[in-house]
């Protein structure tokens, strides 16, 4: 196991795979054009920060930010130009957006302090699920965020309806001596924070790099061709998969060349009843109704429109031509009366050939005529 597409490691919280390319790494440094720094907390939790004191900052830095109250600990993910176009991209009203400031990098203090505060998550986790079923709160308890100075903690949760949790957040504080902040969660942000390996054999997609996640409709896997079979289609948090959307764009793209409506075929041999589409090669699968085999045959698109020009002007062409089967030519001696197999040479006739029944005479001998001459002399 010494090769690096199979070892982990350890980043902060969860392991991270060593295969992840960072494609910006060649990219110059931008870090004076810009004060805006993102920073990721556990899992893929990132916000923006504003560096008012120009530190010099770099890309796996461990910095403390300021937060509401305290402080917290975290990695810097980008900065400069790149951070400032994110922030651009995600945040869709940044008038009405609350900036916090960059202290300065992570101490060993500070350090100490942060690994002291998520020792305590998980036991958290467990007591406040505890907590919420004694309360009878028909919600749950994804996970249990720390902030770095340990004063303060979110607790992910997910319900399908309202919950009244002001009990609950009593009973939190004054179990945990900490300040409460209750955040709702859905299923795919559960599948990101607890992670996981997909059926791809990586690391999830929501756990490892994607921060946002949109919605996945069945449509999408019905315009790729895939199997509407939902437990194939269903990804560890119990929603299609996000990789449904990855090359959606793609499958758009080719079924523009595609007709409105895959027609059937009239060909000569009978009608051919479409059975499957590759949009990616642009190949479409037949099979022709009432044929001896039922193998599929396959076409081009471009002959499939071939085709169906044709039948709108009433003919039925032959597939042979289309499945690059060589048409026999024609000789001008089959036209007409004339029986082309009256024409072939036949083959010489063998007369020392003996017959079935025959047995073979001995060389030794004499023929009938020579036992005949003797006779007569």
């Amino acid at each position: 196991m010494g090769c690096n597409g199979c070892t982990m490691k350890m980043d902060s919280d969860r392991p991270q795979m060593l295969t992840t390319h960072d494609w910006l790494k060649d990219l110059p440094d931008t870090s004076h054009l810009s004060k805006i720094v993102e920073v990721r907390f556990k899992g893929t939790h990132k916000d923006f920060y504003k560096n008012e004191d120009m530190l010099s900052l770099k890309v796996g830095d461990m910095i403390v930010v300021a937060s509401n109250p305290g402080h917290d600990v975290g990695y810097v993910t980008l900065t400069g130009t790149l951070a400032k176009k994110q922030f651009e991209r995600k945040i869709k009203r940044p008038e009405r957006y609350t900036w916090n400031k960059v202290y300065r990098k992570a101490t060993e203090t500070d350090k100490q302090k942060w690994e002291q505060a998520k020792k305590r998550e998980y036991a958290v986790m467990v007591r406040s699920r505890q907590i919420a079923t004694e309360l009878h709160l028909d919600m749950k308890i994804g996970d249990v965020e720390f902030r770095g100075d340990g004063s303060k903690a979110i607790f992910y949760y997910i319900a399908d309806g309202r919950v009244d949790f002001r009990e609950l957040i009593r009973r939190y504080a004054r179990e945990f001596q900490i300040k409460v902040e209750m955040k709702q969660i859905g299923a795919r942000q559960e599948a990101g924070l607890v992670g996981g390996i997909g059926s791809c054999g990586r690391e999830l997609c929501c756990s490892s790099w994607r921060t946002d996640f949109s919605s996945v409709t069945s449509d999408a896997a019905l315009k790729q061709g895939l199997s509407p079979n939902a437990e194939k289609m269903a990804g560890q948090c119990g929603k299609l998969k996000c990789c449904l959307m990855y090359e959606l764009d793609s499958y758009l793209e080719a079924q523009e060349d595609f007709p409105y409506e895959l027609l059937n075929l009239e060909t000569e041999k009978g009608l051919a009843k479409h059975f499957k589409t590759e949009i990616l090669s642009k190949r479409v699968w037949y099979i022709i109704e009432g044929a001896y085999s039922n193998k599929p045959i396959m076409l081009e698109l471009k002959d499939v429109k071939a085709i169906i020009q044709l039948n709108k002007r009433g003919k039925k062409p032959s597939l042979d031509r289309y499945l690059g089967v060589e048409e026999k030519p024609v000789n001008e001696m089959s036209v007409g009366t004339v029986d082309m197999d009256l024409m072939k040479p036949k083959k010489p006739v063998n007369k020392n050939r003996r017959k079935p029944n025959q047995k073979r005479r001995n060389n030794n001998q004499p023929s009938r005529n020579n036992r005949n001459q003797k006779a007569n002399t």
